[in-house]
């Protein structure tokens, strides 16, 4: 299920992530691991992430994901292994909440593009996924909440 698009402005944010480049088959392997690990270095460094647990992908998916993993916070942390202090981008997105399966994001985001080229705006192919609700939070994937954000040509 998704909600109606959204023309949204966001503000740049301050996010401590690690940086994956991964081939399309392993993100599954890799972004469990990667969170667990970020969630480590903020607990020892004593900072609260300010916002959920996003992905930001930095190009169009091919055989491979460029992305970084990671929490939003309010105070930088100092570098800790993989885990590097980075920014969300100011930008103009396309928003809309998906609910359901992590397996279906695919058809989530091709419903999203698809929309935003009928409205006849421009794609930026810079775009991320906040995690409003998981597995951590609710065992039924039906209840899982996901935003999608798709950063738009000014």
């Amino acid at each position: 299920m998704q909600s109606s698009l959204q023309l949204v402005d966001t503000d740049e944010e301050m996010t401590a992530v690690i940086h994956l480049i991964v081939p399309r088959d392993q993100i599954e392997m890799v972004m469990g691991p990667a969170i667990h690990e970020v969630i480590a270095v903020l607990a020892r460094q004593k900072v609260t992430p300010c916002g959920p647990l996003f992905s930001w992908h930095r190009r169009r998916p091919s055989d491979t994901f460029d992305f970084e993993v990671g929490f939003p916070v309010t105070e930088p942390i100092t570098p800790d292994g993989r885990v590097v202090m980075s920014r969300l981008p100011a930008a103009r997105v396309a928003r809309r909440l998906y609910q359901g399966d992590y397996a279906g994001l695919g058809a989530g985001w091709g419903a999203l593009i698809g929309d935003v080229t009928k409205a006849g705006l421009s794609i930026q192919w810079n775009f991320w996924e906040r995690y409003l609700s998981g597995p951590e939070s609710d065992p039924d994937p039906a209840n899982w909440r996901t935003e999608l954000n798709l950063a738009l040509q000014r």
